[in-house]
C-alpha cells in the first residue's frame, strides 16, 4: 500500500462578478412583468427579492460567473454561451483544464506526467465523450479518463477514487478535476435558488510517496471517507428523459427540471449529518476536531458551517481555522471546499492537520484526512 499526497492544487475563477444588488436588480424587473401578466389572470402575485434576505439567507454578497450579461437580462436570465462545432474544446473541458494546467505546474509536472483523469462535477456539459477524455487529449495525458459527479461532493468523491487507486498501486498519478458552470443550469426566475450558485474550476493531483522522499509543503492523504442517504430536498430534474415526458420532445419545458431544493430541511439535516460525519471520521483517527488546524469546508451556506462546527468544537469557530470564500464567490458546488484550500494552506506547518469535508446533493458528503509534510 502506497502512501499518498496531493501533490499540485490549481483553481480557476472567471473574471465576471455578479453582486447581490444587480442580480436583484434584474430578478425584481422580471417578476414586474410578470406580476402584471398574472394580474390580469387572477394568479398568485410573485415576490420580490432584495440583498439583505440574499445575505441573512446564505451569506454570499457576489459570485463569478462564466457570463453575466445573459443573466442580467430580464428577458433571457440565463448565461448566454454560444455553441460550439464538435472539433472544438468544449467551454467545460476548457475551464477544467484552466485549473488544471495550474494544479500540474504546482506539483511540477507536464500533462504527460499523468496517467489517469478524473473530470467530477455536479453538472457536466454531456453525457459522451466524457470532458475527462477530452481533457486528456488536451493535455497530453497517458492512460484514461473518466467522468463522474456526486453533486456538490463531487471533488471529495474524486479525491477517495483518486487516493485509493493510487494507494492500491493501480494509478502512478491521477489529475482530479472539477470545473463547475453551475449558472448554465440554475433557474435565476426563482427567488429560493438564484442567488446561490457561481462558477468556478478547481484541480488536484494526486501521486504516490516514494520511499525516503521528501515533499516539504505538500499534503499526505492520510485516509478518505464517503457517505451517501437518499434526500430529495436537492434535486435537479433535467436529464436525458427530460424530453420523453413533453407532449412535443421537441420543446423542452424547463419548468421543474431545473436546481430546486428545500432550504430549511437542507440546513438541518446536512448541519447534524456533517457534524456527526467529521466527528466520527477523526475519532477513526484518534483525533478530535480541536487537534485539527484548519477545516476546507463546502461553501454552501455561511450559517451552515458555523453551526457544523460548533456542534463539532463547542464553541464557535473563526475564519482562521475554518475559512470562507462564500461571500465573494457564491456557493461554487465541488469546486468550493478545494478553492478554499487553495487560498489557505501556505501558512501551515510541517506535522499540521487539516480536513476536507464536502456536503450536498444525494445527501452526500466526502472528506479527506490530511497532514502536511
Amino acid at each position: 500500500m502506497h502512501r499518498v499526497i496531493i501533490s499540485g492544487i490549481g483553481a480557476e475563477i472567471p473574471e465576471p462578478v455578479i453582486t447581490n444588488e444587480e442580480l436583484v436588480a434584474s430578478f425584481n424587473s422580471w417578476v414586474d412583468t410578470e406580476n402584471a401578466r398574472r394580474a390580469t389572470r387572477g394568479e398568485t402575485l410573485l415576490q420580490k427579492s432584495d440583498s439583505d434576505f440574499i445575505v441573512h439567507a446564505s451569506g454570499v454578497k457576489s459570485r463569478h460567473v462564466i457570463e453575466r450579461e445573459g443573466i442580467l437580462d430580464p428577458t433571457r436570465m440565463s448565461p448566454r454561451i454560444p455553441a460550439r462545432p464538435d472539433d472544438a474544446l468544449s467551454l467545460e473541458a476548457e475551464f477544467g483544464i484552466a485549473s488544471a494546467r495550474k494544479a500540474l505546474a504546482h506539483a511540477g509536472i507536464d500533462g504527460s506526467d499523468v496517467d489517469l483523469v478524473i473530470c467530477s462535477a455536479s453538472h457536466h456539459q454531456r453525457p459522451y465523450p466524457a470532458i475527462a477524455i477530452e481533457m486528456q487529449e488536451a493535455l497530453g495525458a497517458k492512460g484514461a479518463g473518466f467522468d463522474m459527479g456526486l453533486g456538490c461532493s463531487s471533488a471529495a468523491a474524486a479525491l477517495h477514487v483518486a487516493v485509493n487507486l493510487v494507494r492500491s498501486g493501480a494509478h502512478k498519478r491521477i489529475l482530479v478535476s472539477t470545473p463547475e458552470i453551475i449558472t448554465g443550469h440554475l433557474n435565476f426566475r426563482d427567488r429560493q435558488t438564484h442567488f446561490i450558485f457561481g462558477d468556478a474550476s478547481v484541480a488536484m493531483v494526486v501521486e504516490g510517496l516514494a520511499q525516503g522522499e521528501k515533499r516539504p509543503g505538500r499534503f499526505e492523504v492520510l485516509d478518505t471517507r464517503t457517505w451517501t442517504q437518499m434526500s430529495n430536498n436537492i434535486r435537479t430534474n433535467l436529464g436525458y428523459h427530460t424530453r420523453t415526458a413533453q407532449d412535443d420532445p421537441y420543446m423542452i419545458n424547463l419548468e421543474g427540471n431545473l436546481i430546486k431544493q428545500v432550504g430549511n430541511k437542507v440546513f438541518k439535516e446536512v448541519t447534524v449529518a456533517g457534524q456527526k460525519f467529521i466527528v466520527e471520521f477523526l475519532a477513526e483517527h484518534g483525533l478530535t476536531p480541536q487537534g485539527i488546524r484548519r477545516f476546507w469546508l463546502h461553501q454552501a451556506n455561511a450559517r451552515m458551517n458555523a453551526m457544523i462546527l460548533k456542534l463539532s468544537f463547542g464553541h464557535d469557530v473563526d475564519h482562521d481555522r475554518a475559512p470562507m470564500v462564500l461571500e465573494r464567490l457564491g456557493n461554487t458546488a465541488g469546486a468550493g471546499a478545494i478553492v478554499a484550500l487553495s487560498e489557505n494552506h501556505a501558512d501551515m506547518k510541517a506535522g499540521d492537520f487539516g480536513l476536507i469535508c464536502a456536503f450536498g446533493a444525494g445527501y452526500s458528503i466526502g472528506g479527506a484526512l490530511l497532514r502536511m509534510l
